[in-house]
């Protein structure tokens, strides 16, 4: 006769780097390097955004809203994964693992839907300039952000009423938080639907994302290839490169966890692939926008109260 989860299990063992002690102060330097970058980029973009009339535009209202997201998505795991590299014996509440679990996974929904939106404001601005304050409306921005989260609080419902998993004491996850593919590993119950599930939810939050996203870049890569002005498509080009390096980034690391066959045996491979989706990539976002934009570095300058760089 099962358990309930509850009783079955009280807390979770994350076992991380443990079985290498050497590595761990390197880890450690690395996770607080990343985590305070992210927290001082994104933070630091929200204020430039707020404050600065230049960057209230559609394509900064949602970027305010990813970095809003990147400096909850990591604080939900990397200080766990700084206090855990030197923890003898790291441990996590059960309640604590599944609030951590689907908090980071609602959040890594949203952004996947925000990516997508974000595309189609670049669209909007590319091939139709004439109209592009008609369409990205104010109306229509808090629409669209909204619908992200909404729609990534709606799938994260789903997978909470549908998490039937049962541990019967096994509670050691080979990972450095608790990630819903290395959760999952642990359980001794039937994980059919939870696979059906993330099968479904991917469907949904990766691939049909992604496969708008490209097609949106090729119809703006058609539109660019017919400006006749060297600038106008170098400037182009310019504007929505930021955005396709952190598609790519974030959606090919996400994709080869969610959407290849998994075993019962968390990996250090698997480890490895979500600390880049789910540390390095919110710390390059702000990175990546800041430093090849003469507006947010406009901005950014402006705030200091000093003379704008040429």
């Amino acid at each position: 006769m099962e358990e309930n989860n509850d009783t079955a299990v009280a807390e979770f063992i994350l076992l991380g780097l443990s079985g290498y002690p050497k590595a761990q102060a390197v880890m450690f330097a690395v996770f607080l390097v990343v985590y305070l970058v992210t927290l001082l980029g994104n933070g630091l973009m929200v204020v430039l955004i707020i404050v600065s009339p230049l960057l209230h535009t559609p394509m900064y209202f949602f970027l305010s809203n990813l970095s809003f997201l990147d400096m909850f998505y990591t604080t939900c795991s990397v200080p766990q994964m700084l206090v855990n590299c030197f923890a003898h014996r790291p441990t996590v509440s059960f309640v604590g693992c599944l609030a951590q679990m689907y908090i980071t996974l609602f959040l890594g929904i949203a952004e996947c839907f925000l990516l997508a939106v974000m595309a189609y404001d670049r669209f909007a601005a590319v091939c139709s300039p004439l109209h592009y304050t008609l369409i990205m409306s104010r109306e229509t921005l808090i629409q669209l952000a909204a619908t992200s989260w909404a729609f990534a609080l709606l799938l994260t419902l789903i997978a909470v009423v549908l998490q039937s998993t049962c541990f019967c004491g096994h509670n050691i996850i080979n990972h450095f938080t608790c990630e819903l593919q290395a959760f999952l590993k642990v359980a001794c119950s039937n994980t059919r639907l939870n696979d059906m599930l993330i099968v479904a939810n991917s469907f949904f939050v990766l691939i049909m994302p992604f496969c708008f996203i490209l097609v949106t870049y090729g119809r703006i890569a058609l539109a660019v290839m017919h400006i006749k002005s060297a600038k106008g498509q170098s400037k182009a080009f310019s504007t929505c490169g930021s955005h396709v390096l952190v598609v790519t980034v974030f959606y090919c690391s996400a994709m080869s966890m969610y959407l290849h066959p998994q075993g019962k045996v968390s990996s250090n491979r698997d480890k490895m692939i979500s600390v880049f989706y789910g540390a390095v990539t919110p710390m390059l976002n702000p990175l990546i926008y800041s430093l090849r934009n003469k507006d947010v570095k406009g901005a950014f300058w402006r705030l200091l109260g000093g003379k704008i760089p040429e």
